[in-house]
């Protein structure tokens, strides 16, 4: 691979734009370095459908059901994701699904059957695989382990709403957290219902909201049909890409950088919480499926 007159190579020059791009979209002063714990790397996949959703906007429920077969698959590295879900999920006696019930963007019901499934599959009984969203500090908190599920959107308070936030409804008094562009979300993951039971962070990006303006903003003219899902143990890792991608469409859709709140959130979940990780330099991204328009 040739180099420039600087010695940087097109991948180094790739792989700062990219760094450039989720810096603006996570607030880049603490991507930095400083005052960050120690180095370690997280993963995340990427799985693409073009199949995924129809011309209409309709889900394809076998086509998603194959799409997080393939994402767990290549996250866990084994071939039977049946079997991957069973080293993912152990032999807990409760697992719990946190899904998202936002009515204009809810977590479709087809991931959770596909999710559901695979958990049966893997042993769990199907008595016993509890889901909600508003609900989860009551049907949720006996849980062993929890699945996260929920859409990837722009959002008025927090920049966007990822799997970080999407634990906000196991706090006493959600709007607690809203203050300062919500920089303190990841201290909701450490309450005692949520602490160390997400085994499995599931941030759909099939049809994502990529701008808006107020709070519960929604405008059909900023979805697409991305048709991606992001599968990762790592909250951090799978919300700074997801910030990535909306921050990407937005300069693609409306030429420039609309003024939106930065998902502070992210970076202070790394620097401040030591929840995983906000740097794409320590996230070992993985895509896989259909490449057209993948923007990251």
């Amino acid at each position: 691979m040739s180099k420039s007159e600087s010695g940087m190579t097109r991948r180094d020059f790739m792989r700062l734009a990219a760094y450039a791009a989720v810096g603006t979209a996570v607030g880049a002063e603490a991507l930095a370095g400083e005052g960050m714990p120690p180095a370690k790397r997280s993963r995340v996949v990427l799985v693409r459908d073009e199949n995924a959703v129809t011309a209409a906007g309709e889900i394809n429920a076998d086509v998603v059901r194959r799409m997080i077969d393939r994402g767990i698959s290549e996250l866990a590295g084994a071939d039977d994701p049946v079997q991957c879900w069973r080293q993912l999920v152990g032999t807990p006696k409760l697992v719990g699904i946190k899904t998202n019930v936002w009515g204009n963007l809810p977590t479709p019901a087809a991931v959770e059957q596909a999710v559901e499934q695979r958990l049966r599959d893997a042993g769990a009984a199907k008595g016993r695989i509890p889901k909600t969203d508003r609900d989860a500090r009551r049907v949720l908190a006996d849980c062993d382990v929890l699945i996260n599920a929920r859409p990837l959107r722009s959002h008025h308070w927090s920049g966007i709403g990822g799997c970080i936030k999407n634990h906000i409804m196991f706090a006493p008094r959600p709007s607690a957290y809203h203050p300062d562009s919500c920089a303190d979300l990841a201290s909701v993951w450490s309450l005692p219902p949520v602490k160390g039971k997400t085994r499995l962070n599931i941030l759909v990006a099939l049809t994502p909201l990529f701008y808006g303006r107020g709070p519960h903003h929604w405008d059909p003219r900023y979805v697409w049909p991305y048709k991606g899902i992001f599968l990762s143990r790592d909250p951090v890792a799978v919300d700074a890409l997801g910030a990535h991608l909306l921050a990407a469409k937005r300069r693609l859709e409306l030429g420039e950088d609309k003024p939106i709140t930065p998902a502070k959130h992210i970076r202070m979940a790394q620097v401040r919480h030591n929840l995983g990780v906000a740097d794409l330099n320590r996230i070992d991204f993985v895509k896989v499926g259909w490449e057209k328009d993948a923007l990251i």
